[in-house]
């Protein structure tokens, strides 16, 4: 049974996860010459969470899930930004690469609870 604490710490990661991951969408994009604010990087991030969690749900936890979710995250940023392949290729590699480095470096900011 899942606590109500659970739920909580739960909900709270996510929508950390969510700031931190159009912050990283936002700054890499905005390196990249893209014009939209904030607003739609967020939206682009919440297109990646919802599309990772179908494909991870209909494929499990494998390579074909995250290949087939990357590549439609890949059709659905290109379509936010309205920007071609290529470049929503680069924005990607950069984002997912930024996002591997916070996720190491920033559990370990805060010290042992």
């Amino acid at each position: 049974m899942v606590t109500m604490a659970t739920l909580v710490a739960t909900v709270v990661f996510f929508i950390v996860s969510l700031i931190i991951s159009a912050i990283i969408i936002y700054v890499v994009t905005k390196l990249l010459g893209e014009k939209e604010g904030i607003g739609t990087a967020l939206l682009a991030a919440i297109a990646g969470a919802i599309i990772y969690a179908i494909a991870y749900y209909f494929l499990g936890q494998g390579l074909l899930a995250a290949l087939i979710g990357g590549v439609v995250w890949l059709l659905a940023l290109g379509s936010v930004y309205k920007m071609g392949w290529l470049k929503a290729l680069v924005v990607a590699i950069i984002v997912w690469v930024v996002a591997a480095i916070v996720g190491l470096v920033l559990p370990t900011m805060v010290g042992p609870l």
